[in-house]
């Protein structure tokens, strides 16, 4: 079975890759990404690397036998002037620089190319673990009524105007208003964002009005930077008073299916997988 190289970011979808190898009895080699991969991982046969160290990464992927590399976990755009990289690291940095230029999506696809160069197979997180991506229809006992329609469609078209943008994957919507769009800050802050909000423009735990809605960009590499949402984004929704989640059905991933499903059903939220092909209303 082919070794795989995993270059760990932060949250939990590292640790998933990680005990899907071991359930396949398939050899594993973590990089640690400094300053981002979770302390949790250490334990785990591997190295740590810095971003700008592109020669020490690839460098222990070969000296380890690895043959394909699986990108995961959360990675803030870098400081480029901020960076230390190494001979590899600074050949590779005016494209890496000119590629984000033109927005996070071209930087992924770089970054990408140059493992590729180097004789890699890059293998999606989805192509690691089975059944990681949401499917069609509600993941838990909770499903969107009537009354939940107008954002559904509202969150979903703007998350995939968003993303035809290279602007983020990730709006929320509530009373067939938009109240948040995601940008460098990711998910997590958008949402505590909206919490702070005006509870007149908000929903609440006891009347929970609203949609967060995440959408693959259509110009990315989905072997990359799929949206996902784990229990924490669950929990985080509810707190902005938001009735459900929706994302493109295989084109979001869930970590930690089982939590999120104990987590939406227990807060009494949906979470829902859109036909892709299908209008956001009609697929509700």
């Amino acid at each position: 079975m082919t070794k795989l190289g995993l270059i760990a970011g932060g949250g939990g979808l590292p640790r998933e890759i990680v005990r899907a190898c071991e359930a396949a009895d398939r050899p594993l080699l973590v990089i640690r990404l400094r300053g981002f991969a979770d302390p949790s991982l250490g334990g785990e046969d591997g190295v740590d690397s810095g971003l700008g160290e592109l020669g020490r990464t690839i460098k222990a992927l070969k000296q380890h036998g690895c043959r394909a590399v699986c990108f995961a976990g959360l990675v803030s755009r870098p400081d480029f002037a901020a960076l230390k990289p190494d001979l590899r690291g600074m050949a590779a940095l005016p494209g890496a620089i000119a590629a984000a230029a033109k927005g996070d999506d071209a930087l992924l696809r770089f970054l990408a190319g140059e493992f590729e160069k180097e004789g890699f197979v890059i293998e999606g997180a989805d192509e690691v673990v089975r059944d990681l991506t949401l499917g069609k229809g509600a993941l838990g006992r909770i499903a969107p009524g009537p009354k939940h329609q107008l954002d559904i469609e509202r969150a979903m078209t703007a998350a995939r105007a968003l993303g035809r943008l290279d602007i983020g994957q990730a709006v929320i919507a509530a009373r067939g208003v938009i109240l948040a769009v995601e940008a460098q800050e990711g998910t997590d802050q958008m949402l505590r964002r909206c919490a702070d909000l005006p509870a007149a423009l908000k929903g609440s735990s006891d009347n929970p009005v609203g949609v967060l809605a995440k959408a693959p960009k259509p110009i990315q590499d989905r072997r990359i930077d799929l949206p996902t949402i784990g229990a924490a984004t669950v929990i985080a929704a509810a707190r902005c008073g938001l009735a459900g989640i929706v994302g493109e059905a295989g084109g979001m991933i869930v970590i930690d299916r089982p939590a999120v499903i104990e987590t939406a059903n227990e807060l009494g939220l949906f979470v829902v997988g859109l036909d892709p092909a299908e209008d956001p209303v009609a697929a509700s």
